[in-house]
């Protein structure tokens, strides 16, 4: 997305009437996103060039700043859902290896060559994927 920080002119341009006519609430409990998406994901464009992720702009203004460094984990796992409930500050590792990307190096202990994934081990990718430091593959 390109921009996440709002303006206080931003803020005020959205109201409670906008971001209600743009959510519906589902039986699983999601506040389903119904305007623009991106991958899945739901975004409220602010300005002409810019653009929020709805997840992150309701979770901002119900729940508060997301800490500096960690994204928002959807614990639902619906990309589109804004509920603030469904929605976890966690960090890029924590959040790559919950979601479906990473759903086959969850249960890998080792890298292909037998070493192990542990703290000293492991590099992080920019991209939340993991990598074997002594392998540097």
């Amino acid at each position: 997305m390109a921009s996440e920080h709002l303006t206080p002119a931003d803020v005020e341009r959205i109201t409670n009437k906008t971001l209600r006519s743009r959510i519906e609430v589902l039986d699983s409990g999601c506040w389903q996103w119904r305007n623009k998406l991106d991958r899945g994901y739901g975004y409220y464009q602010v300005a002409r060039a810019k653009r929020v992720s709805a997840h992150r702009l309701v979770y901002t203004l119900l729940i508060g700043p997301i800490p500096t460094g960690l994204q928002i984990d959807h614990l639902c796992r619906n990309r589109a859902c804004c509920n603030p409930v469904h929605l976890e500050p966690v960090t890029r590792q924590v959040n790559a290896l919950r979601g479906e990307c990473g759903h086959h190096m969850r249960g890998k202990t080792h890298c292909d060559r037998g070493h192990p994934f542990d703290d000293r081990n492991t590099h992080w990718r920019p991209d939340g994927r993991r990598s074997c430091k002594r392998c540097k593959s």
